[in-house]
């Protein structure tokens, strides 16, 4: 008798055993799961850095120390860890001549991470030897990791992210507004398209979405633009540069950055954190300034109304979700 009990509890022991075995593997598993859906991506927007080797400044920018200012967010960059890729934004000169970008590559060749350029509109010229085709040679030679061929560009930082760099810029007259042709939209709409369920991180000089208006340099067909954008679901960051002001607007699942210029008030980048999770992506956005605050203060000087370029609190840090 006292063996049938004793075998029916071994029995019992060895269920129970199983059952609890099960339940941690599948808590282990669902657990794994979830630590790898969740990922994060960091990187840099520098935007309008008007490098100029001249010894003037103008009434709104610090052009004459453009380089000093340039060096100190290279350097406060490669001080950050784990930042995947650079992105300049568009009017890395402010002189559309060769001798202008061949003095600014050197001091991008410093940073530690890779790096990338959107075309802005003082960067090439009309009728000029400063072509899209040179500017782009110049700086396939300066910068390995960069191979592309056109103004406009896509490529995947890591598994999980799509980076789509636009070019905006009009060049058959001189004008600071910006568009982009049919060609592009058509080809921008099927980059998206492909872009499956990515977190797709959108680079542009003239902004789809103004920080404030301005007539003479706003994007044109910004609505045609805005249309092919937000008829997507993923996560979308679209990050702007050329009005030199910080502002940050979210509509619905796409996060409109504009950001600041080295030479203007207030003399900043910006270091972005992007971190996917199952169900959410969350942006996590801080604006970094020059360490070099006398010149800050010479800037906040020159412009008339500082606040509308370095804008609010909520405009230069922030954490902001985006609903999978």
């Amino acid at each position: 008798m006292r063996k049938k009990q004793k075998r029916r509890e071994t029995f019992i022991a060895k269920i129970a055993n199983t059952f609890f075995t099960l339940v941690l593997a599948s808590v282990m598993v669902v657990g794994l799961q979830c630590y790898s859906a969740v990922s994060s991506l960091k990187f840099a927007q520098i935007s309008d850095a008007h490098f100029y080797t001249g010894e003037d400044n103008t009434t709104f920018k610090l052009r004459a120390e453009s380089g000093n200012l340039l060096d100190d967010a290279i350097n406060q960059i490669n001080e950050t860890p784990n930042i995947n890729f650079v992105m300049f934004t568009g009017d890395q000169i402010d002189k559309s001549f060769e001798k202008e970008l061949s003095a600014f590559l050197p001091h991008a060749q410093k940073l530690n991470y890779p790096w990338y350029i959107t075309f802005g509109n003082h960067d090439t010229c009309i009728g000029g030897f400063l072509t899209p085709q040179v500017y782009l040679d110049m700086v396939e030679k300066a910068n390995p990791q960069f191979n592309f061929k056109k103004p406009y560009y896509s490529f995947s930082p890591q598994k999980g992210y799509k980076v789509i760099v636009l070019d905006t810029i009009i060049r058959d007259r001189l004008t600071s507004n910006g568009i982009i042709g049919d060609e592009q939209l058509k080809w921008l709409d099927n980059e998206l398209k492909s872009a499956n369920n990515d977190t797709v991180l959108i680079f542009t000089h003239v902004p789809i979405v103004e920080p404030f208006e301005s007539a003479n340099h706003r994007l044109l067909n910004a609505d045609k633009v805005k249309q092919i954008i937000e008829k997507y679901d993923n996560p979308i960051g679209v990050f702007q540069g050329h009005y030199h002001a910080s502002r940050i607007k979210q509509i619905n699942n796409v996060l409109y950055v504009s950001s600041p210029s080295l030479v203007s008030y207030p003399n900043a980048f910006r270091i972005i954190t992007v971190t996917n999770h199952r169900n959410k992506v969350v942006f996590n956005i801080e604006t970094k300034e020059t360490n070099m605050k006398n010149l800050q203060k010479l800037a906040k000087i020159m412009v008339f109304t500082s606040s509308l370029y370095s804008g609010e609190e909520k405009d230069q840090y922030g954490t902001f979700e985006i609903k999978k």
